[in-house]
């Protein structure tokens, strides 16, 4: 029975979420004074709930990595309507498409260079149920996105994260998985880029890239965390059905027709992009654990077979690291970046 109501609370809004397990609310996020953060895709959607929150909790700097500051500059002033204009001023906008890793990086040095610690790292911005498409690198643009531009940016992060957790803080990095990764085909071994470029349907394209979140907390966990960085955790998050451009327009792409159940036929029963970010907020500000995947409000979960397989971690981020330096060597290797230490062991 309780299972049932867990999966209730993950995955509805309103008094659903009271069924859960284990429960949590905004307002349970400690103070986050003197801390920094850093939000992709933080200025809409869940992304919008989250760099709220942590405003409203006091950090003291968080920069929002996204492609438009039209919609930034809007977040912004509701925030300063709402929080004040001192937290509103807190937030620094960079320009950054995940897809471009060269940018990425360009990015996390620059964040490097002004913030002399960062607290939370929050993986967010991702490409929703979308048709399959690639990216000007010939990459699937699910996986470059939702994964693997978020590899790049945390391994170019994760020096000033490692130092911050040296002084005694608890550094907290979570990626936006969801349980549409039990979607991901059952034959997915990561074992080249032929396999990722495969368009295998937008539920298939979006899980696949989803399961990749999972493992690589996972997979961070064994190699970061356990192996002498006991104060830097990565955990994986499902937010449930949230109300989001994602699902109330952006399906209709995938799913011309099919599209009207998930934007208008349980719109009413959808989580809003409050709700959507409390296992994200979990995730970063008081879980002690890492490579979990946490399911809304913050109740672990095991997730699929393919998600626990550390074969297939290990496959993941093997593969990621070569597609990176394959891609980019032209542009950056060569120059000095230091992309072959990306998965940084």
């Amino acid at each position: 029975m309780q299972t049932i109501k867990d999966t209730l609370a993950e995955n509805l809004g309103g008094p659903a979420t009271l069924l859960g397990s284990h429960q949590f609310k905004l307002d349970d996020c400690p103070d986050l004074s003197g801390k920094v953060a850093v939000v992709t895709g933080g200025s809409e959607g869940i992304g919008f709930g989250v760099t709220y929150t942590l405003l409203k909790h006091n950090i003291a700097k968080l920069f929002i990595l996204s492609k438009s500051k039209e919609v930034v500059d809007g977040a912004k002033d509701a925030m300063a309507k709402e929080l004040g204009q001192d937290k509103a001023d807190r937030t620094v906008w960079m320009e950054c498409d995940l897809s471009d890793w060269v940018r990425v990086k360009d990015v996390a040095e620059a964040i490097k260079r002004e913030a002399s610690r960062l607290d939370i790292l929050v993986n967010n911005a991702g490409r929703g149920i979308m048709p399959a498409e690639f990216t000007p690198l010939g990459v699937d643009r699910h996986m470059a996105v939702n994964h693997i531009g978020h590899v790049v940016l945390t391994s170019h992060l994760l020096p000033l994260m490692k130092r911050t957790a040296e002084q005694g803080h608890t550094v907290r990095i979570s990626n936006q998985a969801s349980n549409v990764h039990y979607q991901a085909p059952a034959e997915t071994r990561f074992a080249s880029l032929e396999e990722i470029n495969t368009d295998v349907g937008p539920n298939g394209q979006y899980g696949r890239s989803k399961l990749a979140a999972i493992l690589y907390a996972r997979y961070f966990d064994r190699n970061v965390t356990k192996k002498g960085h006991p104060n830097v955790l990565m955990n994986a998050t499902h937010p449930g059905l949230v109300s989001t451009k994602q699902s109330r327009t952006s399906i209709f792409e995938a799913f011309p027709l099919g599209g009207y159940a998930m934007s208008h036929g349980i719109e009413p029963f959808k989580k809003d992009q409050f709700e959507g970010a409390v296992p994200t907020i979990y995730a970063v500000t008081t879980t002690k654990e890492s490579g979990q995947y946490i399911c809304a409000p913050a109740i672990p979960e095991a997730g699929s077979d393919l998600s626990q397989s550390e074969e297939l971690a290990d496959n993941l981020m093997e593969l990621t690291r070569n597609v990176v330096r394959e891609k980019t060597r032209s542009e950056s290797a060569d120059k000095g970046c230091p992309f072959d230490d990306l998965v940084l062991h």
